[in-house]
């Protein structure tokens, strides 16, 4: 059967599957989307093509029509017609769409991207080392003699963010008394912010994908006059903070989050080491809990 005979037998429907609902034009997530619901109408070489895609979203932001077809076997027409299909004009618009969908967040690629340790470590050292370099003009002792001379320290982050967030109060609270999480689980923030002032430091995690009303609680406190510490990937930006970037890219579907990681060891380092004294006798007290109420090993 020739490749035009393989597209014709499946070509009953001309519905197009980024109409359906739910999907996201304009973004890999929603590419994934049109494909999925609009599968089953594809001709057999059209769903080869899609699986291809479908294995390397990643990908797409390099790959030609021409590349794509050569790779799948199939013939540059079924790519064209196939795109046709999820509403994107040609190959172009595609690569653009999946370089705008990654700088956001989406995790898109195959999980085979994971294996190649080599390439994974590369990345790490190199978002490593960027966090670093950002890091020479002084900013991070300028957090740490914020926080620690706070009289109070909220650590507030939403979504991919919290963990950061609770790993870094976590840090934090060894070296200082009075820092709070928020939001707190099924909670909402603005209890935890309320009667802040410019006494007290909000250390705010925002890495990418963050929810819609991130620029909106950055704005109220910046004009509540709270001092803001902000650490994010290069798009969370802000007027009136002072921002601590860590790169997250990876070669993997997912971004890392080695570096933020990292730079919550080196922000609580920092505190510790504006009051070393007093730091020492919290540790020394929360040590003495723990051994108290058994809870550790």
């Amino acid at each position: 059967m020739t490749d035009a005979e393989g597209d014709a037998g499946a070509g009953a429907s001309t519905s197009e599957p980024g109409s359906e609902p739910g999907s996201e034009p304009g973004s890999v997530g929603g590419i994934r989307d049109r494909i999925d619901s609009g599968y089953g109408a594809l001709s057999p070489r059209e769903q080869r093509a899609a699986d291809f895609i479908l294995d390397h979203l990643d990908d797409l932001a390099v790959y030609t029509a021409t590349e794509i077809a050569e790779r799948s076997g199939v013939s540059k027409a079924t790519v064209s017609r196939l795109f046709r299909r999820l509403g994107f004009t040609d190959a172009q618009e595609v690569r653009d769409q999946a370089r705008a969908s990654r700088s956001r967040g989406v995790p898109i690629g195959s999980a085979s991207a994971s294996s190649d340790l080599a390439q994974h470590a590369a990345a790490e050292h190199r978002n490593l080392q960027r966090m670093l370099d950002g890091l020479a003009d002084g900013r991070l002792e300028t957090a740490a003699r914020l926080i620690a001379g706070a009289d109070r320290v909220v650590v507030a982050g939403f979504r991919n963010s919290y963990p950061v967030a609770s790993h870094l109060r976590q840090q934090l609270v060894q070296a200082r008394d009075d820092v709070r999480l928020a939001p707190q689980p099924g909670q909402s923030i603005g209890e935890e912010l309320a009667g802040l002032g410019a006494r007290d430091v909000v250390v705010l995690v925002g890495f990418r994908r963050r929810p819609a009303g991130f620029a909106g609680l950055v704005g109220a406190l910046v004009e509540q006059g709270v001092p803001v510490v902000m650490i994010g990937d290069v798009t969370a930006r802000a007027t009136g903070v002072l921002r601590l970037e860590c790169p997250v890219d990876s070669p993997s579907p997912f971004d890392s989050y080695a570096a933020a990681m990292s730079l919550a060891a080196l922000l609580a380092s920092a505190v510790l080491a504006e009051h070393p004294r007093r730091g020492r006798t919290r540790i020394g007290d929360i040590t003495g809990l723990y051994a108290d109420l058994a809870e550790l090993e």
